[in-house]
């Protein structure tokens, strides 16, 4: 299976309905442009990936899934947003392009991730393919997910504890919340546009999500030593120069591979129970823990 022209499809199909979401016509059209920026700057939509992947494996109607899966791109692109600003990262490039405060400026970067995340609920909310008992279900999800028990308190202890010594369970219980929240809501969203998930399938394809996401994270961070500034969009060593808790400034650079080969076969074994139906989310996993960037 070539996973990335599988990727294409799935990242076509979700910018395809993205492009179609915000309305040009308003009395600052910065405001849009500047969001539109945010999403259309070259991420490689893993998350509404996963969503369309889980509801197609299960065998449900992937238009179902779209306004899922451009939600949850929404909230990832928010957060990358405000992640990037002075206050947070202090970053200027975001995968090789200049982030949004520095491509337009620091109050409407805010006011562009602020406009993002409303939108991802927004779009679940209008979907007319979906029934209340899903839509329920979806922003239940996101909401949690994204807040004050997923990714916002994931980066607010990641934050908080820059250059403090953190323990393995400490580093793993960030990164859940930080990068794995959102990950595995993908995975829960894709099962509920699907309306076919046993909770047996739902606690295989939480606990490879699970997997995953931590994966993502531990290569993220072997990248940022032995990535090439020019293919990860982002200074090589930017996480080491920030003192930043990472999995090879905890185990080591070999122990984070092991560690890395560990969720991978996680993975893998979360997957088992659906057999050849799950060929592309195993493929996805190849992909998180091979990719260079």
């Amino acid at each position: 299976m070539d996973i990335h022209s599988l990727l294409n499809q799935y990242s076509e199909r979700v910018d395809s309905y993205l492009k179609t979401c915000i309305s040009q016509e308003s009395i600052d059209p910065i405001l849009q442009a500047s969001m539109l920026y945010s999403l259309f700057n070259g991420g490689k939509r893993v998350r509404p990936t996963l969503v369309h992947m889980v509801n197609s494996m299960l065998g449900g109607d992937m238009r179902h899934a779209d306004s899922a899966a451009a939600a949850i791109e929404c909230i990832h692109s928010y957060s990358l947003v405000h992640d990037d600003l002075p206050a947070m990262d202090d970053d200027d490039l975001r995968r090789g392009k200049p982030t949004c405060h520095i491509a337009y400026d620091e109050a409407t970067a805010i006011l562009a991730g602020d406009a993002l995340q409303s939108l991802a609920f927004e779009l679940i909310a209008v979907d007319p393919y979906l029934n209340a008992e899903a839509k329920v279900a979806l922003v239940k999800e996101l909401s949690i997910a994204s807040g004050y028990q997923g990714m916002a308190v994931g980066q607010s202890f990641d934050l908080r504890n820059v250059g403090k010594p953190l323990n393995l369970v400490q580093l793993e219980a960030m990164h859940q919340h930080k990068t794995g929240a959102l990950l595995q809501c993908s995975v829960i969203m894709g099962a509920i546009t699907s309306g076919k998930a046993s909770q047996a399938q739902l606690s295989a394809l939480t606990d490879y999500a699970k997997a995953i996401g931590l994966a993502f994270q531990v290569q993220d961070d072997i990248l940022d030593i032995e990535g090439d500034s020019a293919v990860i969009g982002k200074p090589q060593g930017s996480d080491l120069a920030q003192n930043k808790p990472t999995y090879p400034a905890l185990l080591g650079l070999e122990s984070a591979k092991l560690k890395l080969q560990q969720l991978h076969d996680d993975a893998s074994q979360a997957l088992a129970p659906f057999g050849s139906a799950a060929s592309e989310l195993n493929a996805l996993a190849d992909f998180i823990v091979h990719r260079d960037h």
